[in-house]
């Protein structure tokens, strides 16, 4: 897919991401598993994450995530329901610490938590991959990352078989964060991560943990800083190098990858003086999901 830009007087670029011709299959090593059951699972979850969980349905897929009561990103989380209670696909390096949390939380509550064993498989890249069989799921974050299967049902026959590094790439040829490669938890707010844009809050299901903070954001209708990507020439800068607009802050780098990377930027400040990191230019590069956002931010510091 060729890229399509339209250079804005913000020094802004919107663009269609570049995509593999192949679709591929991987599995996700990184990923891990937590079963959540019993006659309270539903409103126990409720009352924790940000996605509505009185309405998920037996077999759909949504995205989530925990937050910190000041409204931080602590974990964000896919939700596979079934009949009798969901399975979260979380980052592995945060099962240990995710399960104990909600332990925590669970007080009294008529829940079951167990770690199961289990594969997650992605089907991504090509244009417009269909939908493969039964027990796969579309990514509820965009369509364009493609199909998700926690270990119950086989790739389509025919398929190259892909590494968790293809899917990285793809994900950040998207602009789509990710909660290890951009350190976000514990460090930044649910919208400065863009999960409003991924569909991971839903701002009408009532409480939440960190509800407060995130409302408040989301009714004030622009945030000033989010996670955007960067394009640039040569070799990737260093994850939490600075990026410069003139002489002033802007944000730092995140996760990065050749040619491209994300970072978390001021976008008021963004929007101004060409923007650097040790002293290279870069371009703020936006899909065309986040476009809208990255837009009124500019429009208000105007």
């Amino acid at each position: 897919m060729t890229l399509a830009r339209r250079r804005l007087d913000t020094q802004v670029c919107v663009m269609n991401p570049p995509s593999s011709s192949e679709t591929l299959c991987a599995v996700l090593p990184e990923r891990a598993l937590i079963a959540v059951a019993g006659p309270e699972w539903r409103s126990f979850l409720q009352g924790l994450i940000t996605q509505d969980v009185e309405t998920l349905a037996d077999g759909e897929l949504r995205y989530a995530a925990l937050l910190t009561p000041q409204g931080r990103l602590l974990y964000d989380l896919f939700l596979f329901g079934h009949a009798e209670g969901a399975t979260l696909d979380v980052p592995s390096a945060f099962r240990d610490s995710l399960l104990a949390k909600l332990k925590l939380y669970r007080l009294r509550a008529k829940v079951e938590l167990s770690a199961p064993d289990g594969d997650i498989h992605v089907l991504f890249g090509g244009d417009g991959t269909p939908a493969p069989g039964p027990g796969w799921r579309l990514d509820p974050r965009l369509p364009e990352l493609g199909w998700r299967t926690v270990g119950e049902a086989s790739p389509p026959a025919g398929l190259r078989t892909g590494a968790a590094e293809d899917y990285d790439a793809h994900r950040l040829r998207l602009g789509v964060p990710d909660i290890l490669r951009d350190a976000l938890s514990d460090k930044d707010y649910a919208l400065e991560a863009n999960l409003d844009l991924l569909h991971a809050v839903d701002f009408r299901k009532g409480c939440f943990v960190g509800q407060e903070t995130t409302s408040r954001m989301k009714r004030r209708s622009v945030v000033k800083s989010r996670l955007v990507p960067i394009t640039f020439e040569g070799p990737p800068p260093a994850p939490g190098a600075e990026v410069l607009a003139g002489t002033l802050r802007a944000g730092e780098v995140r996760s990065t990858g050749a040619g491209r990377a994300l970072a978390l930027l001021r976008l008021d400040r963004a929007a101004g003086a060409g923007l650097t990191v040790d002293g290279e230019p870069v371009c703020l590069d936006t899909p065309e999901w986040l476009a809208d956002a990255v837009a009124a931010a500019v429009s208000a510091a105007a």
